[in-house]
């Protein structure tokens, strides 16, 4: 396991205390379920960002998005096995699973949406009008 210390970062920057948070509970993921399901982030534009992940099995009702704060969500129980059912091979997981995706501070969901299996969640870079590049007119000497 690595360790880093940002103690010189936080020293020297202020709000940036979301980022220890953000490594430490990155540490704390266990490999084997960051492979479950699968998923891809998509960059389509220079504010539009969808996340495409993998529910084969799953329908709407058993799948359940959440965004709170910094963090998006998505969550799913496993499914019921059926009675009576025989596999000669079970290649489609069907297991329970539990994601995170933790987001800047002007990222925002903007909808999220079922097709073939994959399920494709919007999201949006909102930048406020103060965070914007303005031009800064100088002022002519009195």
């Amino acid at each position: 396991m690595r360790t880093f210390d940002f103690t010189p970062l936080l020293r020297s920057g202020i709000g940036f205390d979301r980022f220890d948070r953000l490594f430490e509970n990155m540490s704390r993921q266990d490999e084997a379920s960051l492979n479950y399901p699968p998923y891809n982030i998509i960059k389509s534009g220079e504010n539009d960002y969808h996340i495409t992940m993998a529910v084969a099995g799953f329908g709407e009702d058993d799948l359940e998005i959440t965004a709170k704060e910094n963090t998006l969500e998505i969550r799913a129980k496993a499914l019921p096995q059926q009675d009576g059912v025989t596999y000669l091979h079970r290649g489609i997981a069907g297991r329970g699973f539990e994601r995170r995706f933790e987001l800047a501070d002007d990222i925002k969901v903007t909808g999220a949406r079922i097709e073939n299996g994959l399920l494709h969640v919007d999201l949006l870079r909102e930048v406020p009008e103060h965070k914007k590049p303005r031009r800064i007119e100088i002022g002519k000497a009195a």
